[in-house]
């Protein structure tokens, strides 16, 4: 036989072989799990904040308890802004019980996504388990998940379900608001504590971070996408606060539209309000407007669902610029020039004015509309101390001060400025201008000095 038949042969003996050889045992459902878990649950945290709570003028403290994930050997820590905010102090347990504190590096409000860091320097061993961030787009509905937290106390948590929607839209209701998410829905278990904790893949990747859970609802929990998460949380920790522009719009689907006006070629998303004073004012956009493109770029919102989308864009305009907006009104298209601004609404801490008797902060969105005011300058008071110079003064809480001594209040900052200039002088009435159930009203604060 020739070289080459022999070769041949070997070859066809090696294959045959290779046909007959059994496959590498592939891993279990329990193994997969057990393996997500391990690579993650290091990296969990019980995130115990002391927090600031301000009621009858005063500032008092109270202590909750949420969970997070380690995410960077730095020491980065993802959680909820519904945990952290307003935190005085923070202590974290980790994985293997030591109790260390860390510092709020920033959060954001309208996506409920908070990063903390580790004080390192308080671990004999510095080195730390962080988990991976996955990438959320991936999820399928129907997609086995694991949720991981320290609810009701210290011990860590594991629970299973799988996805049950990726794109469930929430309206804004009361403080929780998330006009930039859409969730993540599981059937895995989320109880009290779990919020700010992972929500993982049987590769161990973190998903989505844990913030809602319907109680007395058949486990049904919802999840911040991690993409969403990782998007913010990369400005906070480039020391950039996460500030977006504005115009003054709020948004509608335009199914029922479409429907009522027999055109279902229609695209764009209905306006369904208009802030006055409002850059979106100020051009002309009207309710009953349908916003078919923004510059260049089409938009598009037949579900609700789909209206993040829309107000992602708007929030990521550079501030400054004048955009032309094209709206479809009356059966014709028309474009407007709007003039971005930043959102003026920051979410900054309350501040207690204690020789005063009342506590203020910024003004948000909902006291801009509720109250009618012409424009977003002054500071809200939230409550006022029974007894105190505010209460003698007739200051009541949901009252918005515009000025002190006739000089314009823009923001807590500066209210904090001239607050300090007048105690100086305890003794001298201080008169303040406010606006109370959308009207203007006047007051005189009379103080006295400290004994």
């Amino acid at each position: 036989m020739t070289r080459t038949g022999i070769q041949i042969l070997t070859m066809c003996f090696i294959l045959l072989v290779s046909a007959w050889a059994p496959l590498p045992a592939q891993p279990t459902l329990q193994e997969q799990i057990f393996s997500a878990r391990d690579k993650v649950l290091p990296a969990l945290v019980h995130v115990e904040p002391v927090i600031n709570i301000y009621t009858q003028g005063e500032k008092q403290h109270a202590v909750v308890t949420g969970s997070g994930v380690i995410f960077s050997p730095e020491g980065y820590v993802i959680t909820n802004h519904h945990v952290a905010s307003n935190a005085e102090k923070v202590w974290c347990t980790l994985y293997n019980k030591q109790r260390i504190t860390a510092e709020v590096v920033g959060s954001d409000q309208s996506t409920d996504i908070a990063v903390l860091k580790l004080n390192l320097s308080e671990l004999s061993d510095p080195g730390i388990p962080f988990a991976e961030l996955g990438n959320s787009d991936s999820l399928e509905v129907g997609q086995i998940v694991l949720a991981l937290g320290s609810p009701l106390g210290l011990s860590r948590s594991v629970s299973m379900g799988v996805v049950s929607s990726i794109d469930r839209y929430f309206p804004d209701q009361g403080n929780m608001i998330s006009p930039f998410n859409l969730w993540i829905q599981t059937d895995a278990a989320i109880n009290p504590g779990n919020s700010g904790g992972p929500l993982i893949n049987l590769r161990g990747e973190v998903m989505g971070i844990n913030a809602r859970a319907v109680f007395f609802a058949e486990n049904l929990g919802f999840a911040i996408p991690i993409n969403l998460v990782k998007e913010v949380a990369e400005e906070i920790i480039q020391g950039r606060s996460v500030r977006r522009t504005w115009i003054g719009v709020e948004f509608q689907q335009i199914k029922d539209l479409k429907e009522y006006l027999k055109q279902p070629d229609l695209q764009g998303v209905l306006i369904a309000h208009v802030d006055q004073k409002s850059p979106a004012a100020k051009a002309g956009l009207r309710p009953g407007d349908v916003l078919q493109k923004i510059g260049d770029q089409p938009v598009h919102a037949d579900f609700e669902e789909d209206l993040p989308t829309v107000r992602k864009i708007i929030a990521g305009l550079a501030p400054g610029q004048t955009i032309p907006f094209t709206i479809w009104r009356d059966g014709k298209q028309k474009t407007l020039k709007v003039h971005t601004v930043l959102e003026p609404f920051g979410d900054e801490p309350e501040f207690v004015a204690e020789a005063w008797g009342m506590v203020i902060k910024n003004l948000n969105w909902h006291i801009y509309n509720i109250q009618s005011l012409s424009d977003f300058k002054g500071v809200y008071i939230t409550s006022v101390k029974p007894g105190g110079p505010a209460e003698r003064s007739n200051l009541r809480s949901g009252d918005v001060l515009r000025t002190i001594n006739g000089k314009m209040i823009v923001n807590s900052t500066d209210f904090q400025a001239i607050y300090a200039a007048l105690q100086k002088t305890p003794e001298k009435p201080v008169y303040l201008e406010m606006i109370r159930n959308g009207h203007p009203y006047f007051a005189v604060l009379k103080r006295f000095p400290r004994l």
